[in-house]
């Protein structure tokens, strides 16, 4: 039986796009996205926040519009695929992380650039199935990072 599951996201950008080339010439682009969750503040609570931060990787058409127009500090709207990785920090800990496979993304504003451009395979904003990016290539050695 197959399965399907999708993520969406809003946040803010934490850094610039990191755009590649696979060795086989297949554009590729991250970058990090923070979303903050605020709760508490009723009856005499203080407010919290709690920040996730998500690495989006982007892959053809969708990677070239993403280095073009995402920047630190907009606010976009991720939809995709997400996956925990786990791995060693540098000081040997065991630590995870949120990593999202963009399908789509939208600009939602932030630092006056790019607002309200949608971003879906194709420079238009349409949210159908004709519009997601294709899947990553089946070899992910070829990913240059």
């Amino acid at each position: 039986m197959a399965g399907w599951s999708q993520t969406i996201i809003v946040g803010n950008v934490g850094r610039d796009v990191n755009f590649k080339y696979t060795q086989s010439g297949v554009p590729v682009a991250d970058f990090s996205v923070a979303v903050t969750r605020r709760f508490g503040g009723r009856d005499g609570a203080e407010k919290q926040e709690k920040t996730t931060w998500y690495k989006v990787t982007c892959w053809r058409n969708l990677a070239e519009i993403a280095n073009q127009y995402v920047r630190k500090g907009m606010q976009v709207m991720v939809v995709g695929q997400a996956e925990v990785s786990s791995y060693l920090d540098k000081a040997g800990q065991p630590a995870a992380s949120l990593e999202l496979t963009a399908d789509n993304f939208q600009m939602l504003g932030g630092r006056g650039e790019g607002e309200g451009r949608a971003a879906s395979g194709g420079a238009g904003g349409n949210y159908d199935d004709n519009n997601y990016a294709p899947a990553p290539p089946d070899s992910m050695g070829d990913i240059p990072f």
